[in-house]
């Protein structure tokens, strides 16, 4: 078939991958300038994710169709990342769940919450001390601390790139700085011309909403999606030996620690109900850093390497959503679940178009 596809996000570039392994001839279109890590502007939320594989932390706002995704998600990286021909971090060794003293309400409800929802054999396991030093000696001042063993990690950027180079060494043809104005059943509208495909793919994320509103939907828009916003740090901390994500339970927030190769911790929060796309403030820096400090206190010494805001692109239900119809695919809504359970997603939608 000949495909078209709106959007070079993780969603657009994992498409692009396996429809032109299998022999399909695919374009992909996206404003991006190309494949790389962007410097600014506006850009794709997949470059943003810390890349948490967390089926079972999920469950704390997700449903169980997306725990479903999220298992057949973590069988799946291993055989993509294999496949892709440059080097991309994957581990799942598990992830973990901290608490201090004072905060054991906020931290029994979310436990509490995820034996309810999680299947057996994935509900949090409570650890005592002497456990979590083994697994993670530089933690300190931990009072509570849970392991979610069924659990992982990827580095995002790494994995945006490989999947970009393999789908185009793979004959997927890729038109960046092309911004689709609008779509219907087998066709896409650029502002240079109309191409004309079997089968088209939207993927835009907050991408697929007109920039003013709207009642006609029939330009291809997706009604309903807003932008949630997310905040990272990267820091350079070669000093402290973190080997798998954590998420410190809070009664106001999230926030998560996920390390990297080369001596990197990237630190984050969920969500923020904003759409917001301005630079990290002066709050959320001071509390990430000094809830991470709290559980670490070796990152004193750490360097801050860079920030970014993004947005993720969620519907009312914060859920995933696919349409369907002859000649036109939308897939949008992935939240802040994007890495977790994109494999999955675009297994069930090819098997749906071949």
């Amino acid at each position: 078939m000949h495909i078209g596809i709106a959007g070079a996000g993780l969603l657009g570039r994992l498409l692009a991958f396996q429809l032109a392994s299998a022999g399909h001839s695919v374009e992909v279109f996206d404003p991006a300038p190309g494949p790389e890590a962007p410097a600014g502007g506006v850009y794709a939320a997949g470059w943003t994710a810390a890349g948490m594989l967390s089926p079972t932390a999920e469950l704390e706002s997700a449903d169980e169709n997306v725990f479903a995704l999220g298992l057949r998600s973590l069988e799946l990286w291993p055989t993509i990342v294999a496949s892709l021909g440059m080097p991309v971090e994957l581990h799942q060794r598990g992830s973990l769940l901290l608490a201090h003293r004072g905060d054991e309400g906020a931290a029994r409800r979310v436990v509490d919450l995820l034996k309810h929802k999680a299947p057996e054999g994935h509900a949090p396991q409570l650890l005592e001390a002497a456990a979590l030093r083994e697994l993670e000696p530089d933690l300190h001042g931990v009072a509570h601390a849970w392991l979610l063993p069924h659990e992982g990690q990827i580095h995002t950027v790494q994995a945006m790139v490989a999947l970009a180079h393999a789908a185009g060494a793979a004959g997927a043809r890729w038109h960046w700085g092309s911004t689709v104005d609008r779509l219907r059943p087998g066709e896409i509208h650029t502002a240079q011309s109309v191409l004309a495909f079997d089968c088209v793919l939207d993927v835009r994320g907050t991408g697929a909403r007109p920039a003013t509103q709207v009642t006609d939907t029939s330009a291809g828009f997706t009604p309903g999606v807003r932008g949630v916003r997310g905040e990272v740090i990267w820091l350079h901390a070669p000093h402290v030996a973190l080997q798998r994500p954590i998420r410190l339970l809070h009664p106001r927030h999230r926030v998560y620690l996920v390390p990297r190769a080369g001596g990197h911790i990237v630190i984050g929060a969920s969500e923020i109900e904003s759409e917001d796309r301005s630079p990290i403030s002066l709050r959320s820096m001071v509390e990430l850093l000094a809830a991470a400090h709290s559980i670490i206190p070796e990152l004193a010494e750490a360097r801050v390497v860079h920030t970014e805001t993004n947005l993720r692109p969620a519907l009312p239900d914060n859920l995933p959503h696919v349409e369907q119809e002859p000649g036109l695919v939308r897939i949008n809504g992935l939240f802040r679940h994007g890495w977790l359970i994109a494999p999955a997603m675009v297994e069930q939608t090819l098997q749906k178009l071949t």
